[in-house]
């Protein structure tokens, strides 16, 4: 019970402070230049980064913050629920998300990712998106901006292993710029498929950065997907299942 109580806290003051960004925040964003609008919006994810850790009783281990690199980078995750898309945000910004399309309707959130230029999909059209994650991820490293690709293209339970899919690691090698992994149990405290929160330790593990320079897509992948399922047998409380 105490954790359907906690939920419901954290829930009131992630939804109050949604509806603040809405009406304090988004009217000024579209003025400010790319820089300016990250740094503004962001504020709503450090918001819920401490609420989380507040109202949900969650810690954070978060270590390898010395491994970011000074330049843009294509960032791979793991990904498990909400809570890594808002923490791979404020770890090393600007950062450009690939997202699914139906995101940028949702009302005050949708608004506001359009104003970051992410990179939107059409998940039914699979060969479409993956020419334009390849084009646009190209681009927009070019313009200084980081990109954050999960290789596993959705959302998996911890426990669950999916194959991970290359276009990070494609866009990488042709950008000419390194791979930073990143691996999280954040699943384990913000399940994915229940808005029940629970609390424990939530540990994130950033590793040094892969470089591209002179490899092939398949063998920077291979090496991304190791390591993060290296570090998840270590910081899982699930068991993690044998590689396919």
């Amino acid at each position: 019970m105490i954790n359907v109580l906690r939920s419901l806290v954290f829930y009131a003051g992630y939804f109050l402070a949604m509806l603040m960004i809405g009406i304090l925040f988004l009217p000024i964003a579209p003025f400010l230049p790319l820089a300016g609008r990250y740094r503004l919006l962001n504020l709503y994810n450090y918001f819920l980064m401490v609420w989380f850790r507040i109202a949900c009783g969650v810690r954070y281990d978060i270590q390898g913050r010395e491994n970011l690199p000074s330049g843009p980078c294509v960032i791979q995750a793991n990904h498990q629920c909400e809570w890594e898309t808002v923490f791979l945000q404020v770890m090393k910004p600007p950062v450009c998300t690939v997202l699914k399309r139906e995101l940028l309707r949702l009302p005050i959130f949708g608004w506001g990712l359009r104003l970051l230029r992410p990179i939107s999909l059409d998940r039914s059209k699979p060969a479409r998106a993956m020419r334009q994650v390849l084009t646009q991820g190209v681009e927009r490293l070019g313009t200084g901006l980081s990109v954050l690709i999960f290789p596993e293209g959705t959302r998996v339970d911890p426990g669950v292993r999916k194959r991970y899919n290359k276009s990070g690691s494609v866009v990488a090698c042709r950008a000419g710029v390194p791979v930073l992994p990143v691996a999280h149990n954040a699943g384990e405290r913000w399940p994915g498929r229940h808005w029940v929160k629970r609390p424990g330790v939530l540990r994130v593990r950033i590793g040094k950065p892969i470089e591209t320079a002179g490899r092939m897509p398949d063998e920077v992948l291979a090496e991304v997907e190791v390591w993060i399922e290296a570090q998840l047998q270590e910081i899982s409380e699930v068991p993690r299942p044998a590689s396919r």
